[in-house]
């Protein structure tokens, strides 16, 4: 025990976060920070490094503890008290009517000659935290968003590709002792969110229906979405489905990857594809707790073009746009990054380097005319394949996308 102990100690102290840097910037630059992310994706463990650098007076919250809300009961009184110290207010979602008094302290301050650094707000839900805090704090607030541990980090901190696919980018599941153990702390995390999140953000849906949605989108994961075949097997409506995806999106657990908006006169396919988007929550909705059981699933190609595309997604940033290309007559491409308007990249997943590609993604390509053609996969090796094709692993193509960034 004391071996595991330290090998977590080790790793939850070694892996870097890529998103700390862009954290740190826009506290320089706005007076309020919300990061957003699923629970225990390392959004506490982030924040308070970042309050202890910026010395012993930094003050921090969590709304989950009876004490601390009710520090809150007198929010103006409490915040004010604060001085020009940061304030980190961790699960802010569960106080709404916050934003409010965030406003006129952050006024106040501004007006006083504080322009910067005073709020970093730590939310579990993206939609309606960024519209609570947009109506209130238009002007005054940065969105960042913290996604699970990605291949570059990972790589820094010494730690297996294959191991990031298998057990997942959440901290906790990623540097637990064995393979076991992080299975069973995966399978927790679902049922803690299914027990105690769920009837918080959505009282009224039942827990154990939307269980089983997640478990089938797993099982599908990377289709196009259908919600009347979903609704089906479910025993509920259309509609009913729409909403559990929505919220399960709204939660940063499922990436909904739209089609390509372009015209081109082909029938494109239209209905957008769905990501769980952390491999190991997938793995783990399936029982699958170790790589030789997952190789053999149907799903282990699947997951590992989900584990592809968040990686990429996330190393793309905020100026480019994602999506994939699909026509009814064949025609495909797993992902596709814009800008500007013009397509950047055409993207083909494969975890074997030895796949061949389909005559579908040429064809795409050769309407699409991307300025770069790529075919992502698991290995590390780098050759140019046909037709101005370059095959490369998944890590270098992460790198490149923040180099262009």
């Amino acid at each position: 025990a004391g071996k595991s102990n330290a090998r977590c100690s080790f790793y939850l102290d070694r892996i870097p976060r890529a998103v700390e840097s862009e954290v740190r910037d826009r506290l320089r630059h706005m007076p309020a920070v919300a990061l957003l992310g699923p629970r225990q994706v390392g959004k506490t463990t982030l924040a308070r490094a970042i309050a202890g650098g910026l010395g012993p007076g930094a003050l921090y919250v969590d709304l989950e503890r009876p004490a601390d809300r009710r520090k809150l009961e007198d929010p103006d009184a409490y915040l004010r008290a604060a001085g020009r110290r940061l304030c980190v207010i961790d699960e802010v979602q569960r106080a709404p009517g916050l934003f409010e008094t965030l406003r006129g302290v952050i006024d106040d301050r501004r007006a006083a000659g504080d322009r910067a650094g005073h709020f970093l707000l730590l939310g579990s839900a993206s939609l309606d935290l960024m519209r609570q805090a947009s109506e209130s704090l238009a002007g005054r607030i940065a969105h960042v968003e913290m996604e699970a541990v990605g291949i570059r980090d990972a790589a820094a901190a010494g730690i297996e590709s294959e191991e990031l696919w298998v057990r997942g980018g959440f901290p906790e599941s990623l540097i637990a002792p064995g393979d076991p153990e992080s299975l069973a702390w995966r399978t927790d995390f679902i049922r803690s969110y299914l027990e105690r999140d769920v009837p918080m953000f959505a009282p009224r849906m039942p827990a154990e229906t939307l269980g089983r949605l997640w478990t089938m989108l797993a099982h599908e994961q990377g289709a196009p979405l259908n919600g009347a075949r979903l609704a089906s097997g479910l025993g509920v409506s259309a509609p009913a489905v729409a909403r559990y995806v929505d919220l399960l999106v709204d939660l940063l657990l499922v990436r909904r990857l739209r089609p390509w908006a372009g015209k081109v006169g082909k029938r494109l396919v239209r209905a957008p594809r769905t990501y769980v988007r952390d491999s190991g929550i997938v793995h783990a909705l399936l029982g699958l707790g170790e790589l030789d059981h997952l190789l053999g699933h149907p799903v282990a190609g699947p997951s590992w073009e989900g584990f592809a595309i968040e990686n990429l997604v996330s190393a793309a940033g905020r100026g480019r746009l994602p999506s994939f290309y699909r026509t009814r007559n064949g025609a495909e491409i797993d992902l596709l990054i814009e800008r500007g308007g013009a397509v950047e990249m055409a993207i083909e997943i494969k975890r074997s380097p030895a796949a061949p590609l389909s005559r579908g993604f040429h064809a795409a390509c050769d309407v699409l005319q991307p300025r770069e053609k790529y075919l992502v996969h698991g290995g590390t090796d780098r050759w140019p394949r046909p037709n101005g094709v370059t095959a490369v692993g998944l890590l270098e193509l992460t790198e490149h996308l923040v180099a262009t960034n």
